[in-house]
């Protein structure tokens, strides 16, 4: 595999592990970033970037990293709460006043962020094009009553949380989140990441598809629980609902798509852009940084923790980020993320100053955890000597 790019003295693992993705673990076309204290130390891609193409993945090849994009989502809201233009504690009903209805007027903002809110499913799912109307889907997610009483228990918002968190910003903002990202985060850092993929950038983006695991020894070999199995295998169940709220599945690589505004799902970045996103939560990035020290420990601050209701493994999160655990090992208990199901991951480490971004062009059925991103983060941690 001709894998380019450079990686600074003493993170050599991250090579040797990105190299063996390929042979082993079956990449066909990936790229990874780590910066550490503002600055980068790894920058490799290789493959192709088309997942069944043949064109080579080059240097700013971006990729739709699905729900890594909720890291970002999360951001947005923390900005807006650090800037004293939105209180975290407030009911959702103080800035959008029709989400009281149907029992949801005691929900918090808070509640959105950590996937307390209770509305991961829609009693009517929407169609692609009804998903990316924002006020056909707003109005329908304010409809909507919960499966469980808000604040009371937490499961995973799988589609729901494009709606929630793009509303609550479209009414305190009057811009959509896709817009603000690009103004406010986005613009400032120089990042390659959309969401809302101008047509203008389409031409740099590689196909994606889900594909199998190899089945060669040491090759990915996802077990499930059978819980999980079953709740995925039941159209009945909240996973299956909560993942459908949006029927049937988009087209990931239709035009339309990119350019819809969801961010639970849809946003499309770089390793680069992601993993610098993410450095400049935790640190100043060439000027610029975006999150107080407050704001991160406000974001790490664990909300809720144990038996999701949706993803039906024990899940841990913060105000919009996942926390290190068993669902989603992250570099050490003190770090923050998002991963994308089946491949992509961005997250911060705030006491080593790592930050790390992970995209691919070929999904897997891993959910939280997938084992080629984790195979990454395992030699990061190396390369720190742990």
């Amino acid at each position: 595999m001709d894998v380019n790019g450079t990686v600074a003295e003493g993170f050599e693992p991250v090579e040797e592990a990105f190299v063996r993705n390929f042979e082993v673990l079956g990449d066909r076309g990936a790229a990874v970033t780590v910066y550490r204290d503002g600055h980068k130390v790894v920058d490799l891609w290789g493959g192709t970037r088309d997942v069944d193409g043949t064109e080579p993945w080059r240097h700013g090849t971006a990729q739709i990293v699905r729900s890594a994009t909720k890291g970002v989502a999360a951001a947005v809201l923390l900005l807006l709460a650090q800037r004293g233009e939105l209180d975290l504690d407030a009911p959702v009903g103080q800035y959008w006043p029709e989400y009281k209805a149907a029992g949801k007027e005691r929900t918090l903002v808070r509640h959105v962020l950590a996937h307390r809110a209770g509305v991961p499913v829609l009693d009517r799912p929407l169609t692609p094009a009804e998903a990316a109307d924002p006020d056909l889907a707003a109005a329908a997610v304010a409809a909507q009553a919960p499966v469980w009483e808000p604040g009371a228990d937490h499961g995973y918002h799988a589609q729901t949380y494009s709606w929630l968190t793009g509303e609550l910003v479209r009414r305190v903002t009057g811009r959509s989140i896709g817009e603000w990202i690009a103004d406010e985060v986005a613009g400032p850092l120089g990042l390659d990441l959309w969401v809302g993929l101008p047509e203008a950038e389409a031409g740099r983006v590689g196909l994606v598809a889900q594909v199998e695991a190899p089945s060669a020894p040491g090759g990915l070999k996802t077990r499930p629980k059978r819980a999980v199995s079953e709740a995925y295998a039941d159209p009945s169940s909240l996973t299956r609902r909560a993942f459908a709220a949006i029927t049937p599945m988009p087209d990931e690589n239709d035009a339309a798509y990119r350019a819809a505004v969801l961010p639970a799902s849809n946003g499309i970045a770089t390793a680069e852009g992601l993993a610098r996103f993410y450095a400049a939560l935790i640190g100043e990035v060439d000027g610029v940084r975006l999150f107080t020290p407050a704001t991160v420990e406000r974001a790490r601050a664990e909300q809720s923790a144990g038996p999701d209701r949706v993803l039906v493994v024990n899940t841990r999160f913060g105000l919009g980020y996942m926390l290190h655990g068993t669902a989603s090992p992250l570099l050490s208990p003190g770090s923050f993320g998002h991963p994308g199901r089946g491949g992509a991951l961005g997250f911060a480490d705030p006491d080593s100053g790592i930050a790390f971004g992970y995209v691919t062009n070929g999904f897997r059925k891993s959910v939280t955890a997938d084992p080629r991103a984790q195979a990454l983060v395992r030699a990061v941690r190396l390369s720190l000597g742990g």
